[in-house]
């Protein structure tokens, strides 16, 4: 695999991550506090507990960075940026509090922690998941976000499209269904409908960060093309390389079970291309990446060092 950009040091890139993390949590811990905003009558103490276990105090904030950071490069306020990031991250971890239920995944471990039905119920981590879900386009839709309603409304059109029936959600009941859960499964899954449901469950919210941040900043039509051909392969990147992780990583590692795909018969690349397969195809991935960022210059350096990052991460 070629080398991060000269542009971008590996270790420049390390604290980019670190930073915006940072910058998100505090965002994060603003939106999560005790007191009521305006237009609300109470926040449940035990219902806005769990939502901050479920949000704060871990993990890569990959999305909001790429929302932040596209936004950076194309001229966006600071502060615009990171709240439309923070919307991005209570989304992701709705899925991610909701994935895990019994129902669901089954997951006992997120982050290295116990997962939010784990340490609260799971009456109470199914009310967290949809608070954070409705705030997430609360955020979106306040016009601290941005001053224009266009905007708005193109920013929650986004991650709505990217989150729904015809992506998160609905690649999610692909997965399930890749399980045997209401229909025996008769072999394998075929690579084309792996490559689609984990286009949706994973890609689509990965590409609409690099989407929210691109139309925050007023991208034209050639760079909204552009960064979402960018989005689409950082997405498939990351995801080929989470499937490679759960087979050559330990749960200390990834803060989280892993070798559960291969126990539930999920069909992934890595099975159907084989590792050395696998690891052949996210190098070409993230190589695409960056190929549709060559219209943009030494500003999209970070962009392209991301991409390199989602390819070579170890958790």
């Amino acid at each position: 695999m070629s080398s991060v950009p000269p542009s971008v040091h590996p270790g420049d890139l390390d604290a980019r991550l670190a930073q915006n993390a940072a910058a998100i949590e505090a965002v994060l811990e603003a939106l999560l506090s005790d007191a009521p905003a305006v237009g609300e009558i109470a926040r449940p103490p035990r219902l806005l507990a769990a939502m901050r276990h479920g949000v704060l105090g871990g993990g890569k904030r990959l999305r909001p960075f790429l929302t932040a950071e596209t936004a950076r490069f194309l001229g966006v306020p600071v502060e615009q940026a990171r709240r439309a990031g923070a919307a991005v991250e209570l989304l992701h971890c709705y899925s991610l509090v909701h994935d895990d239920l019994p129902a669901m995944d089954d997951d006992d471990l997120r982050r290295g922690r116990p997962t939010v039905h784990k340490a609260f119920d799971e009456a109470t981590a199914i009310l967290a998941g949809d608070a954070l879900l409705t705030l997430a386009f609360e955020v979106l839709a306040d016009e601290a976000t941005h001053e224009s309603g266009a905007v708005r409304a193109a920013l929650v059109t986004s991650l709505a499209r990217a989150s729904g029936c015809g992506g998160m959600v609905g690649g999610q009941m692909f997965d399930l269904a890749a399980e045997g859960r209401f229909e025996a499964v008769r072999g394998a899954l075929p690579e084309a409908e792996i490559r689609r449901l984990q286009a949706m469950k994973t890609g689509a919210l990965l590409a609409a960060s690099v989407e929210i941040g691109a139309r925050l900043g007023g991208a034209d039509t050639a760079a909204l093309v552009a960064l979402g051909r960018y989005g689409r392969a950082l997405g498939a990147t990351f995801q080929i390389a989470d499937d490679i992780l759960d087979v050559e990583s330990d749960a200390a590692q990834m803060g989280k079970a892993t070798a559960k795909d291969a126990d539930k018969g999920k069909g992934t690349l890595v099975g159907a291309l084989g590792l050395t397969g696998a690891k052949r195809e996210r190098d070409r991935l993230s190589a695409e990446a960056v190929e549709a960022l060559a219209g943009f210059g030494p500003d999209a350096g970070v962009l392209r060092a991301a991409a390199r990052f989602a390819a070579e991460r170890k958790s």
